[in-house]
């Protein structure tokens, strides 16, 4: 099938969502029209189309926070995509990872792991946006401007800390410990430029 073969409709848009490709969270529902899909499709970042403005836009092109596209779907009735990105910080102009932030009902996650994948996918927006940003005032901009022989030091530490912790017996401090690795990790994963799925991807043929 090709774009035009899409069921644009009578207003010739398409309700987008964008999902992250790493966590699965929804990030933003938008619209496309063609034009907007096949620059998508060509330049791999997203490009939508503002119904307020009755234009283009690519996102990030103000705040700086672009998203890359690695895969565009429709669903099955051909009016409706959903464009998979690694965003390069927050999806809102609120500043919050996605913008579905505010809820009418709150289920229970608990034990489900909803909330470490909401958290590993924060961080990894956050650690993201502060590329760029002044050492001077950020702690993660500082790890990414020193490189990687700082960041491994600071893995290796974090480490040893988490051993400590295990031996303590504390699970309180483990989880600590722990998220402090996780942290440094991540920033390690961002200051070389692997995405958390090429992570999964090991994980699920080692599982295999």
């Amino acid at each position: 099938m090709s774009i035009d073969d899409l069921a644009w409709g009578d207003a010739g848009l398409l309700p987008v969502v964008i999902q992250d490709a790493d966590s699965g969270t929804v990030l933003t529902l938008a619209y496309a029209d063609r034009e907007a899909l096949r620059r998508t499709l060509a330049e791999k970042t997203t490009w939508l189309f503002s119904r307020s403005r009755n234009a283009l836009w690519r996102k990030g092109e103000t705040s700086g926070h672009v998203q890359t596209v690695v895969g565009v779907t429709f669903d099955c009735d051909a009016d409706a995509l959903l464009y998979r990105v690694r965003p390069h910080g927050p999806a809102c102009h609120t500043g919050a990872v996605s913008c579905f932030a505010s809820e009418l009902l709150a289920g229970d996650t608990a034990g489900a792991g909803g909330s470490f994948s909401d958290a590993i996918a924060h961080l990894q927006a956050t650690i993201a946006s502060r590329r760029g940003a002044s050492p001077e005032t950020s702690y993660t901009a500082k790890l990414l401007h020193d490189g990687v022989d700082r960041i491994a030091k600071k893995i290796g530490e974090e480490a040893t800390e988490v051993v400590i912790a295990a031996k303590n017996d504390d699970p309180a401090e483990l989880a600590w410990e722990v998220a402090d690795l996780m942290y440094h990790t991540l920033v390690l994963l961002e200051a070389r430029g692997v995405a958390l799925d090429t992570v999964g991807r090991e994980l699920l043929r080692r599982a295999k």
